[in-house]
Order: C-alpha cells, then sequence, then structure tokens
C-alpha cells in the first residue's frame, strides 16, 4: 500500500540534499569569480602603475609659454607620433610631457589645434 507521509518524506530529503548541492556549487562559483576579478584587478593595477605618471605643471608651462613669446619663437609643426584627430594638448600628456607643453605653446601662439 502506499504511504504519503513516507513519500514525502523521501521527496523533503532529496530536495535538501538538492538545494544543499546548489548552494555549495553557487559559493563555489562565487569564490572562483571573486578570486578571477581580484586576479584582473591586480593585473590592470600593475599596468596603470608601471606608466609614468605627467602631471600638468601649469606654472611650468605657462612661464615656459612666456618665455617663448617674448623671445618671438614660432612654435614648430608637431612631429611626433601620438596626435590623432579629436585630441587636444591634454590627451598628448598621456605620452609625453614635453609634447604636452609644446602643444599648449602651439595652441596659444596659433588658436587652434595641431593639424592632422
Amino acid at each position: 500500500m502506499f504511504n504519503h507521509d513516507n513519500y514525502c518524506s523521501k521527496c523533503y530529503t532529496k530536495l535538501r540534499i538538492v538545494l544543499i548541492s546548489l548552494a555549495t556549487f553557487a559559493l563555489t562559483a562565487t569564490a572562483s569569480e571573486e578570486d578571477a576579478l581580484a586576479k584582473a584587478q591586480a593585473q590592470m593595477n600593475a599596468e596603470v602603475l608601471s606608466k609614468p605618471f605627467l602631471a600638468e605643471r601649469p606654472k611650468e608651462v605657462d612661464s615656459y609659454i612666456k618665455s617663448m613669446l617674448e623671445k618671438k619663437v614660432k612654435p614648430p609643426e608637431y612631429s611626433g607620433t601620438y596626435w590623432r584627430p579629436g585630441y587636444t594638448c591634454r590627451d598628448l600628456l598621456r605620452y609625453n610631457w614635453v609634447q604636452y607643453r609644446n602643444c599648449r605653446y602651439y595652441y596659444r601662439y596659433y588658436g587652434r589645434y595641431y593639424p592632422y
């Protein structure tokens, strides 16, 4: 004869086992994902810190521009490799401070950025 209470008890036991297994798997997957994210973050941090930090140093740039204007020196055309369409002088700062400074002088002298 069929015993409903015994059947439900077995179902609940199986359900508990499945739920515990799923929870354990989810915790393991989450820990694995956290490890992968931590590793990726550490790699990005290392890449950022390996590049030099070039601050704008506005006082130095302004004194350079002032001295060059007093000497009536015409700024040269851009000869580097970093200038791209849509760039401003600030974009050059990530590559080279001297190119940034020269771009600022060019902009001040001509009132426009380098041609492309």
